[in-house]
């Protein structure tokens, strides 16, 4: 059997059989237990912690875009994945659920702000934590006796790339699991499982979904034990997506080919534009040619995402910017159809210049979008206080 295209996988992924007079895809399953008759062993649900249909059939539809080879609908082996409330509930499912005691893992040192306080409590659970950069692969020097290799490619909010199947490569060598965070560049723009990691992870809460109203992670495995110790961890913690959220997730895939390839559009205009304003310094997006994560995103990437980063000079210059952007809002998360934008170093916990802006372009016509963001440059300046 063939296989689809990523633009016609997205809107068929995980729909069920057509049944006449039924829905395409059916609304979300609310159930707290379900009739369970027997034993309970081979019951597909008994309880609603456990397991919901809505659940499966958006699990089914993640694990089809996550496999290269789309997946037993497609003819080919199929890629088991867990559903989370959040992104968090997914990176915490993969981290918490392997660490041990005297165990070493090897982070970013440049990743979500987030894993700043997982970090710390990996250590109090006796987890040795070695961190380094993203870019030149420089986690590559970590991993003798590590039991995970934590990756984020392209690293948020700067945007780095490292060689993923060189990493995923080294660790195995070596023992060690490997784990991916895909949340930027989604499984249109890159696949971890195919590059050779043992876990894609990835907030579903950003481009995923992209309308802004879910919160939703997932972990991706190929391997049936490992999703089972991420499923056992959902369990325990209670991690689980509600019914509505995890339909509207569902719903919001058929359109991820358009939206990200409309996102990946506007965000590379923007970028350029960008490189032409003497006040605007470090443009980092990995679909411009001179970018340093260029030459290896476009190995391992089939596109670059919607964000931009850039370093305005100073808090007060890039604040108002954000103020007198028209089409952009000024919020947190990105991978949104509205174009946000935020000046990162406000929430603490990442290493960036107080200048620095991480802008996540949507779906709005990049031409107009372009014109907006330098227009509020030319205010910015304008306003600029005279010494």
């Amino acid at each position: 059997m063939t296989s689809d295209s990523d633009a016609t996988r997205v809107v068929r992924a995980g729909l069920p059989e057509e049944q006449p007079y039924e829905p395409p895809l059916p609304g979300p399953v609310f159930a707290a237990h379900y009739h369970l008759p027997g034993d309970v062993g081979d019951a597909p649900y008994a309880y609603g912690r456990d397991a919901n249909p809505t659940w499966t059939a958006l699990e089914s539809a993640i694990g089809e875009l996550e496999s290269p080879d789309g997946g037993p609908r497609a003819g080919g082996t199929g890629v088991h994945t867990v559903s989370f409330a959040s992104g968090m509930g997914a990176v915490s499912a993969v981290l918490l659920s392997r660490a041990r005691p005297g165990s070493a893992v090897v982070l970013p040192d440049d990743g979500y702000n987030l894993l700043v306080p997982v970090r710390e409590r990996l250590s109090e659970l006796g987890v040795e934590v070695r961190t380094a950069p993203t870019a030149g692969d420089a986690q590559l020097g970590l991993l003798e006796g590590a039991s995970l290799l934590w990756i984020e490619s392209p690293s948020n909010p700067g945007l780095d790339v490292c060689d993923i199947r060189r990493l995923a490569d080294a660790a195995h060598e070596r023992g060690a699991l490997v784990a991916v965070d895909n949340t930027l560049a989604t499984p249109l723009g890159q696949r971890p499982l195919e590059l050779g990691a043992d876990f894609s992870v990835a907030s579903g809460t950003k481009a995923l979904t992209g309308h802004g109203d879910v919160l939703l992670g997932y972990v991706s495995c190929r391997d049936a034990g490992l999703a089972g110790s991420v499923r056992q961890w959902r369990k325990l913690a209670g991690a689980i997506p509600g019914p509505m959220e995890a339909w509207l997730a569902h719903r919001s895939l058929a359109t991820l080919d358009l939206r990200t390839h409309r996102q990946a559009a506007g965000a590379l205009a923007v970028a350029r534009a960008l490189l032409d304003r003497p006040e605007v310094t470090g443009v980092r997006h990995p679909g411009l040619p001179d970018d340093p994560a260029y030459g290896t995103a476009v190995r391992q990437m089939r596109r670059f995402g919607c964000v931009v980063s850039f370093t305005l000079p100073g808090k007060e210059h890039a604040e108002r910017f954000l103020g007198a952007l028209r089409l952009v809002d000024e919020a947190t998360s990105f991978g949104g159809v509205r174009s946000t934008a935020e000046r990162r170093g406000r929430w603490g916990g990442d290493a960036v210049p107080e200048g620095f802006v991480r802008m996540s372009v949507g779906v709005e016509d990049p031409d107009d979008l372009t014109a907006d963001v330098l227009r509020a440059l030319d205010v910015a300046a304008a306003e600029r206080p005279r010494s």
